[in-house]
């Protein structure tokens, strides 16, 4: 005798039939053929719907990558309102003088690091990073740059310590840093990413100085900071790239850079 049942057809034997007693009677389940197509068909829209959702992540990376790559020389990586904030901006040269942000690159063009505070210890290999292409940069007539929030006497004893290669500025009010939107904040200071990165940078000799780092107004106002790095000019309209640090120590590839300022 058969049944429908759920949609699959089933086979039952009489007990009476064959004199089998009712607890041992066989029961065999089949699908239908209806239920097998749809069942495939199912599985294959499953499929569809996640290569569609790989090929949607792939692009939105690609997307997020060509946003903090180097722009055209005639446009600018960041937005109209982040230039004019820029205008009111000025930082300090190790010998106090008042110099608007945009001069730096006003009449070149120029790499401008910002780094987190001066006495931290993936700050100063960041500007090693940076100066061990210098030769590159100078003979393509491109300017180093590195800002740090702080006093100008920060920035001295930062210049004295690593010798950095290129030029000091002090932003005592981060203002530079406001305008160009850098994040801040003590998630994104400590995360295991920028864990593993101190200690790389510790293996390989770069220590944090602590008196500049305990300092009040670092502690205060620089000390969950995250800074980036900008290539300009000429132009003071001109930024034509920006990368904006996620996390402490979150340097872009050496090779962008290049392309963006030397290329």
């Amino acid at each position: 005798m058969a049944a429908s049942v759920g949609g699959a057809t089933t086979l039952l034997c009489d007990p009476l039939r064959h004199g089998r007693t009712a607890d041992r009677t066989p029961v065999l389940s089949f699908p239908r053929r209806s239920e097998n197509r749809r069942s495939l068909r199912a599985g294959r829209d499953l499929q569809s719907s996640r290569e569609r959702l790989g090929l949607s992540w792939r692009r939105s990376r690609v997307a997020v990558s060509a946003v903090s790559g180097p722009a055209g020389a005639e446009s600018s990586a960041v937005g109209r309102d982040t230039v004019d904030s820029l205008d009111d901006v000025k930082v300090f040269d190790l010998s106090g003088n008042a110099v608007p942000i945009s001069d730096l690159w006003k009449d070149r063009k120029a790499v401008i690091a910002f780094a987190r505070h001066f006495g931290c210890v993936l700050c100063r290999k960041r500007a090693d990073y940076l100066a061990a292409k210098k030769d590159i940069m100078d003979a393509s007539g491109v300017a180093l740059v590195l800002i740090g929030p702080g006093k100008v006497e920060q920035a001295k004893a930062f210049s004295e310590q690593t010798k950095f290669q290129g030029e000091v500025y002090a932003d005592p009010n981060q203002s530079s840093y406001e305008a160009l939107r850098f994040v801040s904040g003590v998630t994104t200071t400590f995360t295991p990413g920028a864990g593993l990165k101190i200690i790389q940078s510790y293996m390989e000799g770069y220590r944090q100085d602590w008196k500049l780092s305990s300092e009040k107004d670092t502690v205060s106002r620089g000390g969950w900071q995250q800074g980036g790095i900008i290539v300009a000019g000429p132009g003071k309209n001109n930024i034509s790239y920006i990368h904006k640090d996620k996390e402490a120590g979150d340097d872009p590839p050496i090779e962008e850079i290049m392309r963006a300022c030397c290329s």
